[in-house]
């Protein structure tokens, strides 16, 4: 309770102290019937409370009156547009309310009223930032973005439109969360929207609480992901192919190596040949030399048969120098076949490893080919 000379005083006081009340306030006197006195702060007002308004039934004021006590009133959004609580002392003369004096402040959630506090901090918690954001059921009524990111085409006072994240919220009582894409605000971003409920009623939706992350690196992360997943599969198909001719270079090399011990075989048949013919050779140079021989012992009656013996001591020694030129020729092809066996084989092995380590590396990139399908997976999910 207050009296008439306290009240004067006060009004004096008013338009100072009306200011100092975090989140604004509304001072109201009235008679026993209606308002008479009004003063505002600067941050809150309620233009249909005003001069002249008649004290509702049920009302703070009216009960006050009534009661001759202090009332603290709860008002509804219903009433005033907004959550509102009021606090009325009847102004008492000679033992009689002649009147009495009203302070109306926002009801705020609790959630609301740390939200200036709690949402500085909030917002540089994520390294790629983020926007918070708070409305009531018609408006938003509070923002704050980071410095890394906001979303310009949301004001405070702006109305909530139908079908809008924060109205599905509101209408379905549960956290809604939506993804946006890059046309919105140029990265991909998501949108989470909790509703938020009254202290004295847990079914009835006082205002929603939002965030709207940036996702740019999920978006980073899955191309990354699709870009190594493309850049997998080409080479996967590369080494494959790769592997193939290793595989086909590794038999033609066998087969190569084969044909190099097969001419090896025939130079050593060639050879045996050779030793034939020269033995043969010996043996006509020694038949020949026979006849000469024998041509002298038959003198003139044997010359022209001594003749033919010269020609085939002399043939026997031109075979025996094409055997031996043979066989030089043959000596150096079997030097440069074992060498190029030599290399053929060293080659073949090489080819060999080549091909089981192009096995190898076509299983490694399938592996890592496996985790970019995983990881492209996880850049989805976050």
């Amino acid at each position: 309770m207050i009296t008439t000379e306290k009240l004067e005083f006060f009004k004096e006081m008013a338009p100072f102290l009306v200011n100092s009340i975090p989140g604004g306030a509304i001072f109201v006197a009235g008679d026993r019937d209606n308002i008479i006195w009004k003063v505002a702060s600067d941050k809150f007002d309620i233009p249909d409370i005003r001069v002249g308004n008649q004290h509702r039934v049920g009302s703070g004021p009216y009960r006050a009156m009534q009661e001759q006590k202090t009332i603290e009133e709860k008002i509804p959004r219903s009433v005033y547009g907004m959550r509102l609580i009021s606090k009325t002392m009847p102004v008492m003369d000679d033992g009689a309310a002649s009147g009495l004096f009203s302070i109306i402040v926002p009801r705020l959630h609790p959630v609301a009223a740390a939200f200036d506090d709690f949402a500085p901090i909030i917002v540089n918690m994520f390294p790629g930032g983020v926007c918070i954001f708070m409305t009531d059921l018609q408006v938003f009524a509070r923002k704050v973005p980071s410095s890394k990111f906001d979303i310009p085409d949301v004001h405070v006072g702006d109305r909530i439109q139908e079908g809008t994240t924060t109205h599905k919220a509101i209408i379905d009582k549960k956290t809604v969360i939506e993804e946006l894409d890059t046309r919105r605000y140029g990265v991909p971003v998501m949108l989470m929207c909790n509703p938020i409920f009254d202290e004295d009623d847990a079914n009835q939706v006082v205002a929603v609480f939002g965030m709207a992350i940036p996702r740019q690196n999920a978006l980073d992360l899955r191309q990354m992901a699709n870009s190594l997943n493309s850049g997998l599969g080409e080479m996967s198909a590369v080494i494959q192919q790769m592997a193939a001719s290793a595989m086909e270079i590794t038999s033609n090399e066998q087969e190569l190596n084969n044909s190099i011990g097969d001419i090896f075989v025939m130079s050593e048949q060639i050879n045996d040949v050779l030793l034939l013919i020269k033995q043969i050779a010996d043996q006509t140079k020694m038949l020949g030399l026979n006849a000469s021989i024998e041509a002298a012992h038959a003198g003139e009656a044997g010359r022209g048969f001594g003749v033919v013996a010269e020609e085939i001591r002399k043939l026997s020694d031109e075979s025996k120098n094409t055997v031996s030129r043979i066989q030089e020729f043959t000596h150096n092809i079997k030097k440069k076949v074992g060498e190029t066996q030599k290399n053929s084989e060293t080659t073949l092995h090489s080819i060999q490893e080549q091909a089981a380590a192009s096995q190898e590396l076509t299983a490694s990139v399938e592996e890592l080919n496996s985790m970019s399908t995983q990881l492209e997976r996880i850049a989805l999910e976050i």
